[in-house]
């Protein structure tokens, strides 16, 4: 009884590669999958093997584990992260004189995907509908930036030189050139902000001699889901993680050739007492790509168990820079916890009817 018991355990909580398929795949931890085990939810136990752990954490990205959750629940992060945090993002431009060779609508489309850098928490959603006429932004909802650029020779120019980069001035328009302009007291408010492009390098528009750009652009807050410009994630991915047993020992030209079946740092080999002969071992599943390279081998692919922790989540965030990783993860917990406060105020107000 104590076997079938751990047997069902490990089918519910790995989910193992073969040669044509994947074996035991489950997606969720609803109770009753599995006759005569017990596998009803717990909030202790939940609460006992939950845990995240940060890996790697910089300006742009995060990398984190979210251990003991149900699928489903890795995926809502994933999906909340791609289109429900707040962003802001240009939603109206304002063309006063547009003499390049890019079209209008090009060009709005080219300004409308440029990462701005502004914390959406500090600014109010702008109501449906609204006309966003110049007169009519606001403080409180929408951030004012500028193009105003112009194309002309360089006179220091040399005569012979066809390098459009000595020969014009101002010919490349970046999106370094976009300038906040406050309304209202955003000026005060936010001294310290740094409003603009997150990007200065980000190429909008080429021009010559006589051509210029005179554009007034307002930025709103909105969401990933409404348009792909308010996403604040560049990518926002999850994986398994890989679990790799040896299911017997692997020495000498085999073990050289069961290393390279896997990504670096995967399999290591160490020496045998001194005596030369090399054995496998291995260093660190987490790193493999789940390639299934080593059934490639008739001889390698019965002495290895390739598997994946099915709760245990490899997250891994990449912020467009509106937002630091961390923070954006943190806005997403917000958000999930908001939905399901919504959920169970729904079900109240239906018991109580």
């Amino acid at each position: 009884m104590a076997a079938a018991t751990k047997n069902v355990e490990e089918i519910r909580s790995r989910v193992f590669l073969g040669e044509f398929g994947v074996k035991n795949v489950h997606t969720t931890d609803f109770p009753g999958n599995y006759p005569s085990y017990d596998d009803t939810w717990n909030m202790q136990e939940f609460q006992k093997n939950f845990r995240i752990d940060v890996v790697n954490l910089d300006e742009n990205s995060m990398e984190f584990d979210m251990v003991g959750i149900d699928a489903a629940i890795a995926n809502a992060f994933r999906r909340i992260l791609l289109a429900e945090v707040p962003t802001m993002a240009i939603e109206r431009v304002f063309i006063y004189n547009n003499t390049s060779i890019v079209q209008d609508e090009v060009l709005a489309h080219r300004l409308g995907l440029v990462p701005i850098r502004a914390d959406p928490r500090l600014f109010e959603y702008k109501n449906p509908g609204e006309e966003s006429a110049d007169e009519e932004a606001s403080e409180i909802d929408t951030i004012q930036l500028q193009l105003k650029i112009k194309c002309s020779r360089n006179p220091r120019a040399s005569k012979d030189s066809s390098d459009p980069k000595e020969l014009y001035l101002n010919h490349m328009v970046y999106s370094g050139d976009l300038k906040w302009v406050p309304i209202g007291n955003q000026a005060d408010v936010f001294a310290d902000s740094g409003i603009g492009p997150v990007h200065d390098d980000i190429l909008l528009a080429q021009l010559r001699p006589g051509q210029e750009l005179d554009i007034l652009m307002h930025c709103v807050k909105g969401l990933g889901k409404d348009h792909a410009k308010f996403s604040p994630v560049a990518t926002a991915s999850y994986r398994l993680l890989p679990e790799i047993s040896l299911l017997e020992p692997v020495e000498g030209e085999k073990a050289e050739r069961l290393k390279t079946c896997f990504s670096k740092g995967v399999i290591d080999l160490e020496d045998v007492h001194g005596t030369g002969k090399k054995l496998a071992k291995v260093v660190n599943s987490r790193l493999d790509t789940c390639s299934r390279e080593v059934l490639r081998h008739n001889d390698l692919k019965d002495v290895v168990k390739l598997g994946r922790v099915r709760d245990h989540f490899i997250f891994s965030v990449e912020s467009t820079g509106v937002l630091p990783p961390d923070v954006l993860v943190h806005e997403a917990v917000k958000v999930l916890m908001s939905k399901c406060q919504t959920f169970l105020n729904e079900l109240n107000s239906v018991d109580m009817e």
